[in-house]
């Protein structure tokens, strides 16, 4: 590859996520609204929660010590893009993801090349990068998308120094200086790829697998000394360890501790159960054998959907399957085979319940430029007979058939964007209707004499807070009763009753001046998308 591939490939990126972000104003919703807000916080010298999204941890109160449940890597890097802005704006918190995304299709068609050594199949998968699909839209917003990408890139990149050097080596006219250099990247390989797997475990609780896979690259790689793994153990440990340190004195233990009791889920909404305690083996026991599996079998299909739709952009699927037969004895190619599998394995039998619901699309981010960069491989496999068999020139019918499909991705791209980013009116973007909504809530409290520091259960804490400055408290699971008890714990006397609330709230939704004691109906904050403010006694 050309310098100048690069360059174009980063230009037409910012191209592409420039027309996207000009209909994104707000985070959009509520993982890009916590990290947001906590980048805030963060680029303010503190680490806590003005809000509790959810009871795992059993929480003490408001504010909360940050990231019992998510981790801070997208809240760091939205911290550094506010602090460098001077300001605690969206576009300040955004900015840095914006720049990464530029990296994303020119690493893919790196990475690519590395495989190949074919600049039009590297070239093309620079092209589906730069498409991206049903990422697109989050790519350039605080989210772990950007950073697992970026990582997972680089992570499959230097997996496969050794022999992308070798074969540099036998290429170079200065063999033996070429040899040198590979050897002293080779020698920092296993450390690197630590480093890399702690800064995705920084990104994602699933991120330690990553360091699996590390081991698992040099096992195959055949390195039998115990040295390499170490190594690569000791850069992992380097990345976490400071954060280790810190959940012990904020939570009292190294690891966070929301995220365990999800294992014994039996509905999603139990997510917001009060109090968590109640999510325990024997509750998810006595859901029943047939509940346990046709909820992971639900999870399977909705996570194979996914990877058909998002991670293969549809039309590619094939060309990305045989891609990786095609490339099969690669141990780059092996290991990210095996890290999807894994990955579909636990977000579909482990925790299926977040895993369909949006986990294995995050988490399958790191895996993507591998896809992307097999793809085009793929689509020679078919391509060769189907030349011979025609009478084609091979080269021409790779740029035809290859950017042709390439417009497919692209065209898959500008409908997600068209229905997920700016619906049926530009001038108010789909995107921003959570934003525009709270702020609507936030002036209706106002008018009703709700103080400005009160408060708030909400279906959305983070985007809640973003967005008017209120501490918040997530609506829990349940009825009216279980909202009475976390208010009467944490001291809220304000509600706000949203259109997607609890189904045991339907009739109060639907009847607000019935809502029973403790509450009482206080009026309606927004006529838009109806939503009442119910106050509880003091």
């Amino acid at each position: 590859m050309k310098l100048r591939d690069w360059v174009l490939l980063m230009v037409l990126e910012a191209l592409v996520l420039a027309g996207v972000a000009a209909f994104q104003h707000s985070p959009g919703y509520m993982d890009a609204d916590y990290y947001t807000l906590m980048g805030q916080q963060l680029a303010h010298g503190t680490a806590t929660e003005p809000f509790l999204w959810n009871y795992l941890d059993d929480p003490r109160g408001v504010p909360h010590p940050g990231f019992a449940y998510w981790q801070p890597l997208a809240a760091l890097v939205a911290a550094w893009g506010i602090r460098l802005a001077g300001h605690g704006g969206f576009a300040a918190a955004r900015w840095p993801f914006f720049a990464l995304a530029l990296l994303v299709p020119p690493l893919t068609a790196w990475l690519a090349f590395r495989l190949t050594r074919k600049r039009a199949l590297a070239l093309l998968s620079g092209g589906l990068a730069v498409a991206s699909g049903f990422y697109l839209p989050y790519l350039a917003v605080p989210d772990t998308f950007t950073p697992l990408m970026v990582l997972g890139a680089l992570f499959f990149l230097v997996l496969g120094w050794p022999e992308s050097l070798r074969l540099a080596d036998a290429l170079h006219p200065l063999r033996v200086g070429s040899q040198l250099v590979g050897r002293r990247l080779a020698r920092w390989q296993p450390l690197v790829l630590g480093l890399l797997a702690g800064m995705m475990h920084l990104a994602r609780a699933e991120g330690f697998l990553w360091l699996l896979a590390a081991w698992g690259g040099l096992a195959l790689a055949r390195r039998r000394s115990p040295r390499p793994y170490l190594e690569a153990l000791l850069g992992y440990i380097v990345v976490m360890l400071p954060w280790f340190w810190r959940n012990l004195a904020a939570f009292g233990t190294p690891l966070a501790p929301g995220g365990w009791r999800t294992l014994w889920l039996t509905q999603y909404n139990e997510l917001y159960a009060y109090p968590a305690s109640q999510l325990t083996f024997a509750h998810w026991w006595a859901s029943g054998w047939k509940a346990i599996v046709g909820a992971r079998l639900h999870a399977a299909a909705t996570n194979l959907t996914s990877a058909l739709a998002v991670q293969g952009a549809v039309v590619w699927l094939p060309m990305v399957l045989a891609g990786l037969w095609h490339w099969r004895k690669d141990r780059r190619v092996r290991v990210g085979a095996g890290m999807w599998l894994l990955l579909w394995l636990l977000m579909s039998g482990v925790f299926p319940f977040s895993g369909a619901r949006g986990g294995f699309f995050h988490a399958g981010a790191a895996v993507q430029p591998l896809l992307w960069a097999v793809a085009p491989a793929g689509l020679m496999v078919f391509l060769r007979p189907l030349a011979r068999w025609r009478g084609w020139r091979l080269g021409e019918a790779l740029s035809v058939l290859g950017w042709g499909l390439v417009g497919a991705a692209v065209l898959l791209s500008v409908l997600v964007v068209q229905r997920r980013v700016i619906g049926p009116l530009p001038t108010e973007p789909t995107w921003d209707d959570p934003a525009r909504a709270y702020v609507r809530y936030g002036k209706g409290l106002a008018v009703l004499g709700v103080p400005a520091d009160a408060l708030v259960l909400v279906n959305n804490p983070p985007g809640f807070t973003l967005m008017t400055g209120h501490p918040s408290l997530a609506v829990p699971d349940g009825g009216s009763d279980v909202a009475a008890a976390v208010a009467r714990r944490y001291g809220a006397h304000y509600w706000v009753l949203e259109a997607n609330h609890p189904r045991p709230l339907n009739h109060y939704y639907c009847h607000p001046p019935t809502v029973p004691p403790p509450w009482e109906f206080l009026g309606m904050v927004d006529r838009y998308t109806p939503a009442f403010v119910l106050g509880a006694a003091r």
